[in-house]
């Protein structure tokens, strides 16, 4: 499993809320398949719904492709209805769980720091957190990316250097995602270079920061020449096992 960033490539596919029975065990069987090929120096991961962790382990658990989670809770155990804890998360294997995704932050009114209070109980039970920041179109627009992300990371940042090693950040512009939209390869870098100073300001030197935001075949490979981008985070894309393997290997010899 690679650990950083550091001459390495990590792809996850973020499934959101799609999938069946019949069409996961397809889309993991040609991902079997595909990934094979792909060298050591890429990782692959999927993120899917809670209903189907135990398929996904019972698919993927003999192979070099991960499996994690979309959010977890705030809380170890309780009277927490609806909720899935990360010690759930971890009775099915699972090795990744996003936390912060803009549709949670949007859709569920999730703040800042309880992205950093999740990223805390999963980094307790094992599981590897993968934060997730963006900014809107407006502060797009505005010229105010980099003080959203900076807000965004603050409770993140404040947890200290060894906690924030065990982490992986996602970059993902809410404008860019689903809508067909994607920031060119030295805006995404732009943002990836300030995400990146802001870790080595707290003494983490090396770490995945991931882009997404409509990754597709055609542009992965001018996203990952950049320097600070070390892989992508997939939405639609992953739910086709032909370009979420184009993805993995996309630029690469």
């Amino acid at each position: 499993m690679l650990r950083d960033g550091r001459g390495g490539r990590l792809i996850l596919g973020n499934w959101k809320m799609h999938g069946s029975i019949k069409e996961n065990r397809e889309l993991m069987r040609r991902l079997l398949e595909g990934a094979e090929a792909l060298p050591a120096t890429v990782a692959l991961g999927v993120c899917v719904p809670f209903p189907y962790l135990a398929q996904a382990r019972e698919l993927l658990y003999a192979s070099d492709i991960s499996w994690g989670a979309q959010d977890v809770s705030c809380h170890a155990q309780g009277a927490y209805t609806g909720e899935v804890s990360a010690q759930m998360l971890c009775d099915f294997g699972a090795t990744w769980v996003l936390v912060g995704h803009s549709e949670r932050r949007t859709m569920h009114g999730e703040t800042s720091a309880q992205v950093a209070e999740k990223a805390q109980k999963a980094l307790k039970r094992g599981l590897t957190p993968v934060v997730c920041v963006g900014e809107s179109y407006k502060a797009h627009e505005d010229g105010a990316a980099l003080e959203v992300i900076r807000e965004q990371l603050k409770p993140i940042l404040a947890l200290g250097a060894e906690q924030v090693s065990k982490m992986v950040i996602a970059y993902e512009p809410i404008w860019a995602i689903g809508t067909g939209l994607t920031a060119t390869p030295e805006q995404a870098q732009t943002v990836h270079a300030y995400i990146r100073s802001l870790l080595e300001a707290i003494g983490v030197s090396e770490l995945f920061i991931l882009y997404g935001g409509s990754v597709k075949p055609d542009n992965a490979a001018s996203l990952f020449a950049m320097p600070d981008i070390n892989g992508a985070l997939v939405g639609g894309a992953s739910l086709d096992a032909k370009d979420f393997l184009a993805i993995a290997n996309a630029g690469l010899k």
